[in-house]
Parts: structure tokens; sequence; C-alpha cells
């Protein structure tokens, strides 16, 4: 492509990422001619990646879709935990089930692979030990890689994997910052992060990080309160071997959390249409959860600059939950008809994870190639018990709901509900092959084993998947040194927690997800875009019947064979002029079964997101001002009217979210930021069908920081 070309194009994309309250100004410096414009931090990182291949590829050289929130995108958009990151980020979504769960969906399909710094992790359903609600202060940056990431996750859904990057021990001399913020609903929060040598020489560092929220909500009584530690110690045992060792905490103690969602109907089949503060909780209800981490990393370069990394992660998850689940039909005159179910549990889950790794450069046909072997071993153990109820006291009119819904008295007698081991283990190659200066394939495969055994809500489970190979393949052609075309294939294999009307488990998931695409840069590498298609097929696809399981309050599911999925995704990140960050992104996909029927239609089709924001100079130095808006297409799900039995529809339309920031730095030390979401206050679903139940979205919100540097 011609530079004058490449030049109007990017000019363009950055057309279209400009609002009018961006407009670029920056003045000129008599003595050098130059415009001052200083540039603290960027939406775009070119640093190496092991959680789509292992081989450590910048996203530029991996053959799969991939997008990252840096530090300073988390920060411009006060992104405080991982829910809000991943309702930000590039080709991803969200369904809120309550208070406290959250799943996250790409490409038509739930995120199911998560990583810690590259090593595969295992989260507890929905999140419902507080993972989805973790604060994002101890994390450098998060990484997304859609599509299927079985290399190096073993099981999987060809969704999408995320990586979490924890923040390290870098400096050797003392710096960091102290923030306080508050914000609508008295969200009022203290952070700290302070990082330091500690010895003579710097071989030894050392980072601190805490923090404390609290805060109510747009729900009626719905109240919160957070603690984060997180503590880090690097050292350089020789030039060539660096040991680090760390270990975080979090504590997330809601009161009045809602568990499920708002009654859909009401008894004479017509529809509900509450207030978006009602809330289905009592005042005693309560979701607390605790989150520990320990951790030890170590890295050691051979002389022939091969590399062995070892790593060991220690995860546990507790939760002690006294919740209350109302269900039922209101009648439109009197507010009566609505059920109660109290619930009680306690619960905790330990997961140990080793992961080995070797990999380096080998010569090869006078070229040379790369080459990463590596091996996993993780196992969980999660135990749950609750207390049944030997009351159930009447809602009465829920027209009158004010949460003083009595506790009622507990059982003394335990329940088992969950007994379960899940273990997994993985073997995986994968060789870079540079075949020419231009063109390199990829190509490598996973040796899988997948076991849980034990007890899950009334089933006796023994699942043993051996020896699933899961091959991996991938090939990038540089057309020019702007322009990189690629292609990449995996198998899927997927266990599947959920069971068919008659109670059984159903079968894993399979199948094969393909992508092609163009990955470009312009602007001297500044600005980076990829356009991508996709295509997956998959058997035994698990879908909700809109039944629940005799006997229970346990929806039911089917498997769908055949299903295919394909789509295309647009993304644009990176710096448009000097000061000036944007990132766009749009996805589309359809997904249908082999007779047709759309598939997992409460995610969202269509996605864009952009965000955008433009550092000042000149008289107006030390301003930021940033928006953005997050869009996405109709959802819906299928469900029966209850009053009627009829067939009926629980849809979103389209919406948009439109978001803005302003932060100014009065000297080196100090800064303010103002941040606002949902600029016109859209009234939306953050969640169709669960249950036959919906939940609101959190209306117009703000928040105001202030951030001392040192």
């Amino acid at each position: 492509m011609h530079p004058r070309n490449s030049n109007l194009l990017a000019r363009a994309i950055a057309s279209l990422a400009l609002t009018p309250a961006l407009a670029v100004a920056a003045e000129t410096n008599p003595s050098t001619g130059l415009e001052e414009v200083v540039v603290t931090g960027s939406y775009l990182i070119r640093e190496d990646m092991d959680m789509a291949t292992g081989l450590g590829l910048t996203p530029q050289e991996t053959p799969q879709s991939v997008s990252v929130m840096t530090a300073q995108r988390i920060q411009d958009q006060q992104l405080q935990t991982v829910t809000q990151v991943v309702q930000n980020a590039v080709g991803v979504s969200t369904d809120d089930i309550d208070d406290v769960r959250h799943t996250y969906y790409s490409r038509g399909f739930e995120v199911k692979n998560y990583q810690l710094d590259g090593v595969p992790l295992a989260w507890s359903l929905a999140g419902d030990s507080g993972e989805t609600i973790a604060d994002t202060i101890i994390y450098e940056r998060v990484e997304f890689v859609r599509g299927a990431t079985g290399l190096m996750t073993g099981a999987g859904e060809p969704s999408a994997s995320i990586n979490l990057v924890r923040k390290g021990a870098h400096s050797t001399d003392f710096t960091g910052y102290v923030d306080a913020g508050t914000g609508r609903w008295s969200n009022n929060q203290l952070s700290a992060d302070v990082a330091t040598g500690l010895n003579s020489d710097g071989s030894i560092r050392g980072r601190l990080v805490a923090k404390a929220a609290e805060g109510d909500s747009y729900q009626d009584l719905y109240k919160d309160e957070r603690y984060v530690a997180y503590g880090v110690v690097e050292g350089d045992l020789t030039d060539a071997t660096l040991l680090r060792i760390g270990g975080s905490y979090q504590k997330n103690d809601p009161t009045a959390p809602t568990w499920g969602a708002l009654p859909t109907w009401f008894s004479d089949g017509t529809r509900t249409d509450w207030s978006r503060s009602t809330t289905t909780a009592a005042r005693w209800t309560r979701w607390r959860t605790t989150n520990e981490n320990y951790f030890v990393n170590l890295s050691h370069s051979f002389a022939n600059d091969w590399r062995l990394i070892a790593n060991y992660n220690r995860l546990e998850y507790d939760q002690h939950t006294r919740l209350l689940y109302l269900y039922g039909n209101v009648d439109k005159a009197t507010g009566e008809g609505l059920y109660s179910y109290p619930y009680r549990s306690s619960g905790d889950s330990k997961q140990d994870s080793f992961d080995l790794q070797l990999r380096g450069d080998y010569e090869l046909f006078d070229r040379q190639h790369e080459f990463v072997i590596g091996a996993l071993y993780s196992n969980q153990n999660s135990d749950t018990v609750s207390r049944d109820a030997l009351e159930f006291p009447p809602v009465g009119n829920f027209y009158d709901w004010n949460g003083r819904y009595p506790e009622p008295a507990w059982s003394d007698t335990e329940n088992t509900e969950v007994n379960l081991k899940t273990e997994q283990e993985g073997y995986y190659a994968v060789t870079r092959l540079g075949l020419t200066d231009r063109f390199n394939v990829i190509v490598g495969g996973r040796l899988a084993n997948w076991k849980r055994k034990g007890y899950n809500y009334g089933e006796t489970l023994d699942i043993d998947d051996n020896n699933e190979f899961i091959p991996y393949a991938g090939a990038l052609y540089d057309i020019t040194d702007q322009h990189r075309v690629y292609l990449s294939y995996t198998e899927i294999f997927e266990p599947q927690n959920v069971r068919d009307i008659n109670g059984s488990f159903l079968e894993p998931a399979i199948g094969e997800s393909a992508e092609f695409g163009l990955k470009s840069s312009f602007l001297d590498d500044n600005l980076q875009t990829t356009v991508s298609i996709f295509q997956v097929k998959q058997d035994n696809l698990a879908q909700p019947t809109g039944e629940m399981i005799p006997g229970t309050i346990e929806e039911a599911y089917r498997a769908a064979d055949d299903t295919k999925t394909e789509g295309y995704e647009l993304e644009a990140v990176g710096e448009l002029a000097p000061g000036w960050q944007a990132s766009f992104g749009y996805t589309y996909f359809k997904a249908e079964d082999s007779d047709g029927v759309n598939v997992n239609t409460h995610h969202p089709r269509k996605l864009l997101k952009l965000f955008t924001s433009y550092q000042f100079g000149g008289m107006l130095n030390g301003l930021t001002l940033g928006a953005g808006v997050n869009w996405q297409g109709k959802i819906y799900s299928n469900i029966v009217n209850p009053a009627t039995l009829a067939p009926a529809r629980l849809e979103q339309d389209d919406y948009a979210l439109v978001s803005l920031m302003a932060r100014y730095r009065f000297n080196d030390n100090l800064s303010t930021q103002v941040n606002v979401d949902n600029l016109f206050d859209e009234t939306y679903y953050s969640q169709v069908g669960f249950f036959d139940q919906y939940r609101y979205g959190t209306p117009l919100n703000y928040s105001w920081h202030i951030t001392y540097q040192f």
C-alpha cells in the first residue's frame, strides 16, 4: 500500500473516532518549533504474550484476534472490576445474572477459559465465589484472545480466553500513588500502590497494593464493602534467573444482594415493568466471598537463549450466603402471587496448578525457528453445604416490598450440595517455522486429560475424558511490511456442567474452529488494525429448554448438533496523533443449528465498542478528555408464558451506552479525574431469560477521583 493511502486510511479511522469535545489543541514551542504534547500511556501494547500459543508472540504475530485492556485504558475509564473490563473490551459481552454472578460471551459462546499470568485457572459457576467482581487494582492489564484456545488452556469453548496479568515489582526506585474516589450512590474508595527496591543494587524489589471501598447501588437496600491487598517480591538470583513470589487477598461483603432477577409475568399473562431500583432481596441476605491467591514463578535463561519457566499457583475461594429467591407471577391488582425460597450455604474451593515450560530457537535448513514444550497439572476440590429453611413466610403484596421479610429459622443439619474433585493434565508442544522471511507456519497440539468425580446438586459424577488430542495450526504471510494475512485452525473439547430434563449431565461439546484475517499497521506502527472472519462448528452444544428439571429449580438443557457460527470482526487500536489514543471494535456473527434455528440468542449478534481520549498540550497542557460508546444489537430468549402456556419472547432491543471522562494534571504529582457512564441514562436489560427473568443495567453513573503520584 502506498504511504499516502495508508495515511488517508488512518485519517479516515481517526475522523470516525473523534468526537466534537476532543478537538486537537497543541502549542508550538518558540525555541524548537515543535508542539508540546506529553504522552503518559497507551491503549496499544507490543509486549510478547503467551496465552494463545505459548511462543511469546506479540498480538500482531498471533494468528488469532487479540485485544488488550492496558493500564492506561483501565485508568481512563475507571474500570473497577473484571466485569467492567469485559463490558468495554472488543468482541465480548456479559450477562448480569444477579449482583455477584456474571457470565461472559464471545462469538456466541460462553467464555470459560481464564488464565492468571498465562497459567490456566478454574472459576466457580458464573463466578459465584466473587471472581467476576474481583478488583482490577492488582492487574497490569487484561488480555483477550478470541476463538478457541485449547492449545494452552485444554478444554474450553470456541469463544475466548481471558488472561489477567498481575502487577510486577520492576522499580528499583521508591514510586507509587495514593488515590481517593467518590461517586453516585455513596460509593467511596481509597487505594494505594507502592513499589521500591529492597536492597542497595536493586536486585530485590517489592510492591504493595491495597484498596478499601464501600457503597450502595441503584437497587434498593444493596450495600457492598470490598477490601483488596496484594504483595509481590522479585529477586534476580543471578543475571539469568528471576524468582517472583507473591499473594493477594480480596473480600467482598455485599448485604441485601439479589439472587436471581425480577419476575417477568403478571398472573393474567401480561408483562411486568418494574422500576430499575426494584429488588427481590431481603435485608438479612448477604453474599460474602473471599479470594486468596499465592504464587511462585521461576524463570531461567540458558546460555543458548533457551528459557525454562516454572509456575505454581494456589487459589482459595470461600463463600457464605444467606439468600432469598422470589418466583411466581404477581397478581396485577393485589401484588400477591410470589413464592419464596430462602437459601443458606457455605462453600470453599481450592485449586493447585503447576506449569512447566521450555522454549527457545533452533536452526533448520539454514533458517531460525521457535519451539516450546510444556506441561500443566491442576487439581481443584470444591465443597458446598446448605441448610434448609424451616419455614417459608408468605411474600405478601410485592408492591409494598421493602425487604423486611423475616429471616427463617434454619435446620441444624447440613446438606451436601457439592463435593467435587476436578483434575486436568495437559502436555503440549508447538513450533513456529520461519519458512521464508515473510511466511511463518505455527503447528502444535495438546494432549488433554480431564477428570471430575464426586457429587453435584443431586447427581453423582464420574467423568473421565482421557487422551483428547487438540491440534492447532496457524499460518502468517507478510504481504508488505505493513500488512499480514493469517489463518488458524483448532479443535474443541468442552465438558458441560448442565443437565437435561431427565437430570442427566450432557455429553462434552466437540467441534472445530477456524479463523482468517488481515493484521495491519499504520502511522509508524502506532495504529494497528485487524479484520477477521471466523467459523465454528459444534455438536452437543447445550441450549436452554425453558423448562425446569422436575423436583428442582434448575433449568433443563438440550444438546444441539451440527451448530454453526459464522461472523467477522473489525478492530483498530493505537495512537492516531501525539496524545490521541483510540480503540474501536465491531463484531457480527450468526449461530444456527442443523435445522436453521438460531442458538444462543441471548448473546448479542452485533457489538460495537469505541473509546478515545486526547491529552492536550499548549495552553491546555495537563488536560485529557475522553468519550466512548458501547452499542449492542437485539438479544432475546424464547420462553413460555406461564399464564397462557403460549410461546413468548423476552427481548432487549439494540441500545447504546455513552461515557465521558476528563482528567486534569495540576503538576507532576497531583491530578484529578471525573467519569460519567451511561450519560443519557438509558434504560436497558443487562440479562434476559435466565430462569425466565430479567435484570436492569446500571443507570447514569458518575465518579470523581483525586490522585497523588510520587
